[in-house]
This record gives C-alpha cells, structure tokens and sequence, in this order.
C-alpha cells in the first residue's frame, strides 16, 4: 500500500477531541437556529435594538437570514461539511451578537455573552484549523482521490 504524502488541505494530525468540538458547536449553532426560528418576534426584537439603523430597518430580513444560517451553519459543523466557509460566515453574526445584544443584556443573562464568547473562539479557531478527521470534508477529499490512489478511502474508515 502506498502512502499518499499529508498535504495542507488535510487535517491529519488533529487529535480526536478536536472532532468533538467541532460537533458540539455545531450542536449550539443549530439549537440556537432552531431557538430563533421559533421565536422570530425575539430576534426581531433584538434586531431592532442593536441601535443600527440599517438593522433596525430591515430587520425582518436581518432576522430571516440570521435564523436560516444560523441553522444551516450549525448543521454543516457538526458534520464538517464546508466548516471553514461556515465558520467566517458566523463570525460577524456572532461578533453582532456580542457587541450590540448580549453587551447590553449582561445584566439579565451573562450565560449567553460567556457563550457567544466561547462560540466565537472556537469559531475563528475552526476556521483557520478545517474540520477535522473525522468530517464530510475530509471523507469527500480522500473519496476523491481514492480513484487515483490506493488506500486513501480505507484509511479513512480505519480511523473510524
């Protein structure tokens, strides 16, 4: 069997912890999107008193996209499908979130600031970083080039 050299796209070098915390923040982006959907007049709300007024103008829009790529995003993480084109987009929602909403309420909630925070590092972290081993983006890239060489797809799911 021949070993294909460890190229920069690939992350296979990161331990397996790495892997579960890119799930688990895919998991609070995606109950967080789910938390919006739910509740569209809260975050229209929140929208609104940012204080922006670009925002606060179209802030049915703003809420709309918000809600859906929150959701999506958090999707993609966990599974580790286009981790580091999510991750920059939910930087400046996050980056939002922090400096015009959770600033403003940390005296009724500082959970929510502590936990934008945290979502934030570990945002920037997994978009210079990739997914992971384990993730779609990895199985899609060593799928790839199983067809031109041997080994690649197995080992994959040896890791597994």
């Amino acid at each position: 069997m021949i070993e294909s050299p460890v190229t920069p796209e690939t992350n296979i070098k990161q331990p397996a912890w790495f892997t579960l915390l890119r799930m688990l923040l895919g998991i609070i982006l995606f109950w967080k999107g789910i938390v919006f959907i739910r509740d569209t007049e809260l975050l229209k709300l929140l929208v609104q008193r940012t204080g922006v007024g670009v925002f606060s103008q179209n802030s049915e829009v703003i809420t709309f996209i918000v809600a859906y790529l929150t959701l999506l995003c958090g999707l993609f993480i966990f599974c580790g499908l286009f981790t580091r084109v999510c991750s920059i987009i939910q930087i400046p929602i996050v980056l939002v979130a922090i400096f015009f909403v959770n600033i403003q309420r940390v005296d009724q909630s500082t959970f929510e600031l502590v936990l934008s925070i945290i979502v934030l590092i570990l945002l920037i972290l997994f978009a210079l970083k990739g997914s992971g081993t384990i993730s779609a983006d990895e199985f899609f890239r060593t799928y790839y080039k199983a067809g031109t060489e041997e080994g690649n797809t197995e080992r994959f799911f040896k890791k597994l």
